[in-house]
């Protein structure tokens, strides 16, 4: 059974995101303060979490980055701002979706769903050793999903590699926004194609020399993104 974390300050809806997801079959855990909610993200074993942005001692995107600085299970933020910075800067820390408050519980169950089956399948593939894509000074370890850059190891969230991995995996063909979100995010009319953008432009940051002029992964405006070769 799949354990879920749920940090969220506001009691009543606390309590009806967990009674749909317990519901729906997973075993469902609740923080209200948001300091004991990153302790126990990073001190237990949780298969997902469920973060709101404005908590009580340290706010979502706190918790977001000190769990992305240890492990890489999906974070849902949950915030009643609908901002796109926030929802940028939420991303940008490495929350793998962004969901804006009021929400129905079935959409939050749908999501977490499609998070954790392709989480699960992605660490259960059972890959070859040394599955490794290695493409002008960029290398990336499909095994250990560790990605370098001239030797140099860079820090990746889930989705950050899985992107960065498909796209590498099938080079020079154009993908659009709306086909990526379906391939990565798993979900095909949930969610937010802005997300595409954003962690295109992480991925950017960390294996391109010059994010103005990229060699690896290039837009292709009107369309989409390609991975050249």
């Amino acid at each position: 059974m799949s354990r879920i974390l749920i940090i969220e300050d506001e009691v009543a809806i606390a309590e009806l995101e967990k009674d749909y997801l317990e519901l729906s079959g997973f075993d469902v855990d609740v923080e209200t303060d948001g300091e004991l909610g990153a302790d126990r993200a990073l001190s237990e074993e949780f298969d997902l979490i469920i973060l709101d942005l404005m908590l009580p001692n340290m706010d979502g995107f706190e918790i977001c980055k000190k769990i992305r600085e240890e492990k890489n299970i999906p974070i849902i933020m949950v915030s009643a701002k609908k901002e796109d910075i926030d929802k940028i800067r939420g991303l940008g820390l490495g929350a793998d979706d962004y969901i804006t408050k009021p929400f129905s519980p079935s959409e939050l169950v749908a999501r977490v769903k499609a998070h954790l089956a392709r989480y699960k399948r992605l660490i259960g593939s059972g890959a070859k050793v040394n599955d490794v894509i290695e493409i002008r000074g960029l290398k990336i370890d499909k095994t250990a999903r560790r990605v370098f850059i001239n030797d140099e190891e860079k820090n990746f969230t889930t989705k950050e590699f899985d992107l960065l991995t498909f796209l590498a995996e099938n080079p020079n063909h154009v993908y659009t926004k709306e086909e990526l979100f379906r391939e990565i995010w798993d979900m095909e009319s949930i969610g937010d194609i802005a997300t595409v953008t954003v962690h295109i432009k992480k991925i950017r940051e960390k294996i391109e020399y010059n994010t103005s002029k990229p060699q690896y992964i290039e837009t292709i405006w009107g369309v989409g993104y390609r991975f050249k070769v």
